[in-house]
């Protein structure tokens, strides 16, 4: 990173079926952790749109755009005026029957600095993706920008521990995940919590493993089913900001418009791997089959 110490922020917001709405509520939020003294703003998952995976319906590619595109091209004026980076997630059309779930990072010049396209695609009841994403093909490649290498991630990504674990082997400086996960409203709320711990542990383990910090970005709010087949998702918020410990530095709660702000000391992220040399320690002579679906015996 290019400097010892930086603030960072995010914004967890509800969506709309209006494109325009939702932009313009990104946009808020990004201005006002711009104001809050913030220089890198991450958005939660495909923040222009309603979440179109709980169906398959063909009519959705409609919401796709290029990139360079309308949305980026906004965003990237607005990273340009109040001088910071932006890490935003589109619903990317590539080409004719190529789309792809990109995270496109806009430097503070209002250029984007590069791309990042979803790797693992789920597919389960609500999270219908892989109908429309064709999975990622750039690689677990940190993005250079002003203020230093951004390890991008979206959301199914944030499970995976050798995801976060290429990223930092790449340079990172920091892991942003945008996403967009929730509950089902009919589960108990003991599953729930269940649930929630998990997204948050995993996630913290990353920074631990990598002595990195993360900042998740979650959205929030009700939103339902088109089909009418199930009762919707109830996404769950608690975006968060965590150090190189796995710290909670600054979260929000489950049901509110947050952006909150924090700041990063790498200096303390640098002290952590020297007292933690989890990279230094890696066997990676007898890590050999790590590439292997299952290991046979």
């Amino acid at each position: 990173m290019n400097t010892n110490k930086l603030t960072v922020g995010l914004v967890q917001h509800t969506c709309s079926g209006s494109g325009d709405d939702n932009l313009a509520r990104t946009a808020s939020g990004i201005r006002d952790a711009a104001a809050k003294g913030a220089k890198l703003v991450v958005c939660q998952e495909l923040h222009t749109s309603l979440y179109f995976c709980q169906t398959e319906d063909t009519i959705n590619f409609d919401l796709a755009e290029t990139i360079p595109g309308p949305s980026s091209d906004a965003l990237g004026k607005l990273a340009k005026e109040l001088g910071i980076v932006i890490v935003a997630s589109l619903f990317e059309q590539r080409a004719a029957r190529v789309y792809h779930n990109t995270a496109v990072v806009l430097d503070s010049d209002g250029k984007i600095a590069g791309k990042y396209r979803k790797m693992h695609i789920p597919e389960d009841p609500g999270y219908y993706e892989k109908f429309y994403f064709t999975p990622g093909d750039l690689g677990f490649t940190p993005i250079q920008t002003s203020l230093g290498k951004i390890g991008v991630l979206v959301c199914w990504d944030q499970w995976f521990p050798e995801a976060a674990r290429l990223m930092t082997l790449a340079g990172a400086d920091i892991l942003c995940y945008p996403t967009a996960i929730g509950w089902v409203p009919e589960d108990p709320d003991d599953e729930k919590q269940r649930q929630l711990n998990a997204w948050q542990t995993i996630q913290r383990a990353h920074a631990i493993a990598n002595g990195v910090p993360v900042i998740a970005c979650n959205r929030t709010g009700h939103e339902d089913d088109p089909s009418g087949h199930s009762s919707g998702i109830d996404f769950w918020g608690n975006s968060f900001i965590a150090g190189p410990q796995g710290e909670f530095i600054v979260q929000a709660d489950a049901n509110s418009e947050s952006v909150l702000t924090a700041e990063i000391d790498f200096k303390h992220c640098e002290n952590t791997r020297r007292i933690w040399p989890f990279l230094r320690d890696r066997r990676i002579d007898s890590y050999n089959k790590i590439n292997q679906r299952m290991i046979d015996e």
